[in-house]
């Protein structure tokens, strides 16, 4: 076991002094990971943050229930008791054709017109604020109520926002083909760019091999050059998007004092930093593994 330790942290040693021995070389490398992998996490931030300001927005949705127009006291009162009994409904009101006659009249100044009306042509209606509740939950609830007999039509007042959840749901489709494509291409760069390393030290290599060394000792540094590769990338893609959220929260607090409203963006998680790393890491770790697997076993002692 200690000797298995001792040479990884050899490994690691090795691939740390090769890591800076070309700073320049490798920085560049990192950078364009960084900045390709910048992109999704970019995206998928804006998308985070779409959906808690829709959340923030919209705490008690209202559903508007709008009767049909030959509605009976009876059905009125059906309704009533139906509602009073209904899943995700906090409170409801009732709206008679004549209170909504009265304020269409008061409101738009139509009072003229609605005097010569020999018959109110608006429906009863309930107004009914609702607990907090996903679009979809509340999309369900709308058309359960639609279809009860005595109900005309229903609107819900923040369809806007499962018209947003909607879009949010293809962006988060979008970040996942985006996401990997660019793993993908990290996987390539990574292989050729081991490949080009395995050609450089092949001298080295086959000396290796001569006094002893086994493929899987030789190829240790070239996996931890790919992992480290991969996890620097990550991380220069949060710096860049950390940055980037700090320039816009700095804009948005002048317009959250203008509105009084509480806009930030949330910058990127631990948790979502150390995932991302992770996955960059084994994404360069594969794409080295790979290349060794190709190449290393063509150099032979002479």
């Amino acid at each position: 076991m200690r000797v298995w330790i001792s040479q990884h942290w050899q490994a690691l040693g090795l691939t740390a002094k090769q890591f800076f021995f070309k700073p320049i070389s490798n920085f560049l490398s990192v950078a364009v990971i960084g900045i390709a992998f910048s992109f999704p996490l970019g995206i998928y931030t804006i998308l985070e943050n779409l959906q808690s300001f829709s959340d923030y927005f919209v705490h008690s949705p209202q559903i508007s229930l709008f009767l049909k127009i030959n509605a009976t006291e009876t059905d009125i009162e059906n309704i009533n008791s139906r509602l009073e009994t209904f899943d995700g409904i906090t409170s409801f009101q009732f709206i008679s054709n004549e209170i909504a006659l009265a304020q269409l009249q008061h409101e738009s100044g139509v009072g003229d017109i609605a005097l010569h009306l020999k018959k109110n042509p608006l429906p009863h209606a309930f107004i009914m604020h609702t607990q907090h509740m996903p679009p979809d939950k509340l999309e369900e609830s709308r058309v359960t109520l639609q279809q009860w007999p005595e109900v005309a039509y229903v609107q819900v007042d923040s369809d806007w926002v499962r018209k947003m959840h909607a879009l949010i749901k293809l962006g988060r489709i979008a970040v996942i083909m985006l996401s990997s494509l660019l793993g993908v291409a990290l996987v390539i760069v990574m292989f050729n760019t081991i490949r080009l390393q395995i050609l450089t030290k092949q001298d080295e290599i086959e000396v290796s091999k001569l006094i002893g060394a086994t493929d899987r000792f030789i190829r240790r540094p070239f996996l931890y050059f790919g992992a480290l590769q991969g996890m620097t990338g990550a991380l220069i893609a949060w710096i860049i998007i950390a940055f980037g959220i700090q320039m816009i929260n700095d804009n948005l607090t002048e317009l959250s004092q203008l509105y009084e409203l509480n806009l930030h963006l949330v910058p990127v998680s631990l948790y979502q930093i150390l995932l991302l790393s992770v996955i960059a890491a084994l994404l360069g770790w594969l794409g080295a593994r790979l290349s060794v697997a190709e190449h290393l076993s063509r150099i032979e002692p002479k």
